[in-house]
């Protein structure tokens, strides 16, 4: 099988990505696929003066909007290319930002959950830890930000480096896990992880997701072009899903802010 679908992709404008949008697109078409979207690190409204160092500024966001709509006039019929953003659920901050992306004609939003309660007040999701209330706090906003009914699937899931007792882990996880499977929301194995040998994907998550049920699909994660289709990251993404016999969906359906 051959992945025809990325939705997962990074450009220059969040300030640890590389390479043009041309050259991604080129790149995808080179490597077979037949959807492919941009979901660069969204804009966020914060308090005072605060820009984060690894998303867009919002003074860069209707130049990646217009860049983008006008790359898919471009390539129509070639190859289709899709709008999009990931971002994070910060609760107290969501709804401002929120009614601001609502102002664009955006396709979809993958959840991307970096931080919890929020990069100015919170810390790191990816860390290795084995305090539960982080975990259950990062499962809490995953979880909150999947019954907005606004996102369409979660990106790496598997973030918390959770080394505590196993029970735990699967008590917190398996609440993302089964939140995701009722609410229909895709769960990403993230070829990112896999080619940078990373603690996620996590076996012992997708074994769990395996046993619950809930759809998984895969994203490129591209902070480069050569990557905007990562065939041998993909083949081994495959594998997992051959030997956990998770469901595989390969077109996540959209969900427009509109």
């Amino acid at each position: 099988m051959a992945m025809t679908v990325n939705l997962h992709t990074h450009t220059t404008r969040c300030n640890h990505a590389s390479g043009s949008e041309r050259e991604y697109i080129e790149n995808a078409i080179q490597g077979g696929l037949k959807t492919f979207g941009f979901a660069d690190h969204a804009p966020y409204v914060f308090p005072g003066d605060y820009y984060s160092g690894y998303r867009m500024r919002w003074e860069l966001f209707e130049d990646y909007v217009n860049t983008i709509l006008a790359l898919r006039e471009e390539y129509k019929g070639k190859i289709d290319i899709k709008l999009g953003l990931e971002t994070e659920y910060y609760p107290e901050l969501f709804a401002e930002t929120l009614k601001r992306l609502n102002e664009y004609p955006l396709d979809y939003m993958i959840l991307g959950q970096h931080f919890i309660e929020n990069e100015l007040t919170g810390k790191y999701s990816g860390v290795r830890t084995s305090d539960e209330a982080y975990l259950a706090t990062y499962v809490d906003e995953i979880c909150e930000g999947i019954e907005t009914g606004l996102f369409t699937y979660v990106a790496h899931p598997d973030l918390v480096y959770y080394e505590g007792p196993r029970e735990v882990f699967n008590a917190h996880y398996g609440r993302l896990i089964r939140c995701a499977k009722e609410n229909g929301v895709p769960l990403e194995i993230n070829l990112l992880g896999i080619r940078d040998n990373r603690h996620y994907p996590s076996d012992i998550f997708w074994e769990l997701c395996g046993e619950i049920g809930a759809e998984v699909c895969i994203g490129c994660d591209a902070h480069s072009a050569d990557v905007a289709y990562d065939g041998v990251s993909y083949v081994k993404a495959m594998e997992m899903v051959e030997r956990y016999g998770l469901i595989l969906n390969e077109s996540p359906t959209l969900r427009p802010l509109r």
